[in-house]
Formats: structure tokens, C-alpha cells, sequence
């Protein structure tokens, strides 16, 4: 017998391995340095995240600027928030679908009947405008599952899918038109004031920033309470005050600028029906289970489906999210152009909402993106078309810029997937 057996004690245990430690616990130890290097160490990495539309944005104004000096004014940056609203709602809808690694072509043609069922509910039939309004916005939802449907369980591709919608519905829509064509928005409706309505009372514009400001200052103390109570890292009081300050900065920037006595109008309904949807949207995509399964079907379907996610569900109410916020863009569009016609929603209509989500910095691969980007997106191609226009810039010249910037896009988006391929962060 050994030692051990005739002693009766039983041999040592083994010294425990020592805890690995979190990096971002090391960065945040570090202080502002900390962060400096672990921002550099993810733009060597490929993950540029808002940074390239965020310094497109800057160089947009700066040179718009110096070319016309009302660039940067209150009625100019007002006009921009405006018309950003319509096409920036039908573009969270896209990102929905392009976190699927999915396209939808059809978004214009649904707005335009949304659009349609709208003026013929409301002003020729003499519907509720309110219902009309929520008719409309369902319909645009109905197609949208329509199209999943066709996609998920039948198995057509959706870009075919939705380019036969993008014919089918236009068809639709000049059939629900009629022979005139057009029907005028009546003055004091519920689409007139969409984007016809401002809070000239200070008070919504500063009342609305103050609310952002604490909203986003409760939702970083909320997380640092539950990782704290998770044991998982979470950030410093010092973090949170400087994220917050700078969303302070800029909220009330915007509130002063939209109270500007010369030429603003205070704070436009538009805008805040635009934020509205991108706050709603973000929450559901970030800290819902629901948004998470779409991170997952859009990064391997395969894999989500074998832990057990039901792709086909998730797939088939995605594209209905994007047809009822493309119908409820639709209504934007019908507000500003003063009526619903038969070419609602034609022109570059789907190319500037697809290219905003784009270049805003949703990937075209699918499983990576923000519902920010469809703000940020809609920021640099309104800019760019508002500064030409102060230039007095044709249109074609416009379509042209704005085809550079979103081939821009693609390309750091390209490059950028490739360069974490390399430093093994995909």
C-alpha cells in the first residue's frame, strides 16, 4: 500500500486556476486612457460603428457652410428634420429587414398605397380620419406579412418577392387613385399636420430634450444596476456622466436651434413622431428576446433554428414591420407633397430610404446594425440634398453625390467586415 492509504489522508487538491479577468474591466480601470486605447485597438479591428457617417456628417456641414452661409440656420435645419421624417420611418423598417441579411424593393410602392387607402377612405368616402389613418398603416403591416409569408414559408427569395410587390402594388395603387389621379390633402387633417404641425411653445422643444436627456441617463443607470447585480462588468458613474453630458449638449442644441426666433417654428410634429419610432424601434430590437432572435436568424439561420428560434415567424413579422412603417411613411410623404397621387413613392423614393439605412451603417451582409442608422443615414442624404439645393444644384447632380456616398458605404462596410475577418472578430 502507499503513504497515502496507510496514513488514511487523502492527497492535496489542485492549486484553482486563476480567475480570468475582463478586459473591459482593465479599460475602464484605466480611466480616459483605457477607453482611448480600446477605441483605436476597434478601429485596427474593423469596427468602425458610426464613426465614418458621423465625420461625413461634420465635413457636410462645414462645406455647405462655407459655401451658404444659411446652411447651419434654424428655418435650413429645420427643413431638414422635416423631410428626413417621412423616409426616415420607412428606413427603420429596412434596417428591421437588412439585420435579416434580407432586402425589401417594395417599400416604396406600399407607401404609396398606403397613401391611397388613406385619401380614398378619408376624403372620398368620408372614413374617420383617424381610422383611415390606422386602416392605411395595417394595410401597409398586411402586405408586409404577405410578403414573409411568400418568402419564409414558401421559399421564394425575398428580392424577388418584393420586386414582383413593387410592381403588384403599384398596379394598386393607380387603380385605387382613379382617373383624376390625385386627391388633395383637406386642410386641418390628421396627415396635413403631420408634417404642417410645430409646438411653437419653447417649452415642448427644451420640456422634449429634458426628457431624452433623463430617459438616457435612467437607461445607463438601470444597466449598471443589473450588471452590477449580475456580477458582469458595468460602467463607472464618470462614464455615465460624460455620455449623458454629451447627449445634453446636443438635445438642447436642437431644442435652441429650433426656437431660434429668426425663421424657426419650433419644434415640428414630424420629428417627434420620427423619434418616437426610432426609440420604440431600438428598444425592441436591444432589449427585447424578440430582437435578439433577429440578430440571430440574420448572423446564421441555421444555427438560430437549431437552438430553437422559429425563423420562418420571425422572417414572416419582420417584413410586416417594414410594409407598416413604409405605409406610415407613406402618409409623411403625402403630407408634404400636399396630397396622395399615383406616383407616390416612384423616383428615388427606395433608393434613398435603402441607402440611408446603409450608409447610416446597417450591414447589407445581415446580423449587424443599429435602428440609429436610419437617422444618421437619412442626416447625410437630406444634408446633401438641402445644401445642393441652397446651391441651386441640379437634381441630377444630386442623385450622383448621393449614389458616391452609398457606394462609399458599401465599401467600408466591405472592408471593414473583411478587416475583422483578419483580426478574428466576426
Amino acid at each position: 500500500m502507499s503513504e497515502q492509504q496507510t496514513t488514511g489522508t487523502a492527497p492535496p487538491a489542485p492549486a484553482p486556476a486563476p480567475a480570468a479577468t475582463d478586459p473591459r474591466l482593465l479599460v475602464r480601470e484605466k480611466g480616459f486612457a483605457g477607453y482611448l486605447e480600446e477605441f483605436a485597438r476597434r478601429i485596427r479591428g474593423g469596427e468602425l460603428g458610426s464613426v465614418p457617417v458621423i465625420v461625413g456628417l461634420l465635413v457636410i456641414a462645414v462645406v455647405f457652410q462655407f459655401k451658404n452661409r444659411h446652411f447651419l440656420s434654424a428655418d435650413s435645419l429645420t427643413n431638414i428634420g422635416v423631410y428626413t421624417s417621412g423616409m426616415g420611418i420607412m428606413a427603420v423598417g429596412i434596417v428591421f429587414v437588412l439585420l435579416l441579411g434580407e432586402i425589401d424593393l417594395s417599400v416604396g410602392s406600399v407607401a404609396g398605397v398606403g397613401a391611397a387607402v388613406w385619401a380614398v377612405l378619408s376624403v372620398t368616402h368620408g372614413v374617420d380620419d383617424w381610422l383611415a389613418v390606422l386602416i392605411a398603416v395595417a394595410a401597409g403591416g398586411v402586405i408586409g406579412l404577405l410578403h414573409g409569408f411568400f418568402f419564409a414559408r414558401i421559399g421564394v427569395p425575398a428580392f424577388v418577392v418584393t420586386l414582383a410587390g413593387f410592381l403588384g402594388w403599384s398596379g394598386l395603387q393607380i387603380w385605387l387613385m382613379g382617373k383624376e389621379g390625385s386627391i388633395n390633402t383637406p386642410s386641418g387633417s390628421v396627415v396635413e399636420d403631420l408634417t404642417g404641425y410645430y409646438f411653437e411653445d419653447k417649452a415642448w422643444a427644451y420640456g422634449l430634450a429634458l426628457v431624452a436627456v433623463l430617459a438616457y441617463a435612467g437607461s445607463l443607470l438601470l444597466d449598471t444596476r443589473r450588471r452590477r447585480a449580475a456580477a458582469l462588468p458595468f460602467r463607472p458613474l464618470g462614464e455615465i456622466a460624460l455620455r449623458t453630458g454629451a447627449v445634453a449638449v446636443i438635445a438642447f442644441a436642437v431644442a435652441y436651434v429650433l426656437n431660434e426666433p429668426s425663421g424657426a417654428r419650433g419644434l415640428p410634429l414630424a420629428l417627434v413622431l420620427f423619434l418616437a419610432v426610432l426609440v420604440l424601434a431600438d428598444f425592441v430590437v436591444r432589449r427585447t428576446g424578440y430582437g435578439r432572435r433577429i440578430f440571430a436568424v440574420g448572423g446564421n439561420a441555421e444555427a438560430a433554428r437549431r437552438a430553437g428560434i422559429n425563423v420562418d415567424r420571425v422572417r414572416i413579422t419582420v417584413f410586416g414591420i417594414s410594409g407598416m412603417l413604409a405605409a406610415f411613411g407613406g402618409l409623411f410623404i403625402a403630407s408634404l407633397s400636399g396630397g396622395a397621387t399615383k406616383n407616390l413613392g416612384s423616383g428615388n423614393t427606395l433608393m434613398n430610404v435603402i441607402a440611408a439605412a446603409v450608409i447610416g451603417g446597417t450591414s447589407l451582409f445581415g446580423g449587424r446594425g443599429k435602428i440609429w442608422s436610419a437617422l444618421l443615414g437619412m442626416l447625410v442624404i437630406q444634408s446633401i440634398q438641402q445644401g445642393l439645393n441652397l446651391l441651386g444644384m441640379a437634381s441630377e447632380i444630386q442623385y450622383m453625390i448621393t449614389g458616391a456616398v452609398l457606394l462609399a458605404a458599401v465599401v467600408i462596410d466591405s472592408v471593414s467586415r473583411r478587416t475583422q475577418k483578419t483580426a478574428g472578430r466576426t
